[in-house]
């Protein structure tokens, strides 16, 4: 980021000293670190050639390393472990994250940066049977003013396992500096459902009831 001011580049410089002395004075799995762990950390990953070429691949990613990837521990590679710890550390006064979870998100953050074009994650919800029936239950309740019956229960379990490739949400991580993030939302399980159960001869008659119309306000579909 360009600083435009002494006043920019003071707070800046603080904010990079703050880092480095949460660095030394706070722990990591809340999402701090103290010099001991950390050390222990760059020993651990020194001795195992498979960590390193783990390592360096998610500290390129994430723009901090720059040479290729490797599984020699390197002096190159010590500095990305640095920075990026200070990164960390400088997150982590705000909003306390781990060092796996922030290597993860560099990684996934950082993979769009490349000249290889944008990365796109797919994010599939599957239900478990007892959620899946909790929401069959809940939704033949509000829409039909019942209580679901065994079979409606695995009916409707397996028509809403049945479309979780189409309710995925889609992200895109863009390219560049920016890292402009665009997610498409999939179908909606629970509209689906409502739609298929009002649609039966049921639920078309409790429509007149107000059944219909009640659980679709809940919903903020009118």
């Amino acid at each position: 980021m360009a600083v435009s001011s002494p006043d920019q580049a003071r707070v800046a410089a603080q904010a990079k000293e703050s880092a480095r002395t949460a660095i030394v004075s706070t722990d990591g799995r809340t999402g701090q670190t103290t010099t001991g762990d950390f050390t222990d950390f760059l020993k651990i990953v020194a001795k195992s050639p498979t960590l390193i070429t783990a390592y360096s691949k998610m500290l390129k990613a994430g723009n901090y390393y720059k040479g290729k990837v490797t599984d020699k521990y390197t002096p190159a590679l010590v500095k990305a472990f640095n920075r990026a710890e200070e990164d960390r550390a400088l997150v982590s006064l705000t909003s306390p994250i781990s060092r796996d979870d922030f290597f993860q998100q560099i990684s996934v953050m950082g993979a769009g940066t490349g000249t290889g074009g944008p990365t796109t994650v797919t994010s599939v919800t599957k239900y478990k049977p007892e959620a899946a029936q909790q929401i069959v239950e809940e939704i033949i309740q509000d829409t039909l003013g019942r209580k679901a019956t065994a079979a409606e229960i695995k009916k409707y379990s397996e028509m809403l396992k049945g479309i979780e490739g189409k309710a995925a949400s889609t992200t895109t991580y863009g390219k560049g500096t920016s890292q402009t993030q665009t997610t498409m939302t999939g179908l909606s399980e629970k509209q689906y459902l409502v739609d298929k159960i009002s649609g039966t001869d049921e639920g078309k008659a409790n429509k007149v009831l107000g059944f219909y119309e009640t659980f679709m306000n809940a919903l903020g579909g009118r």
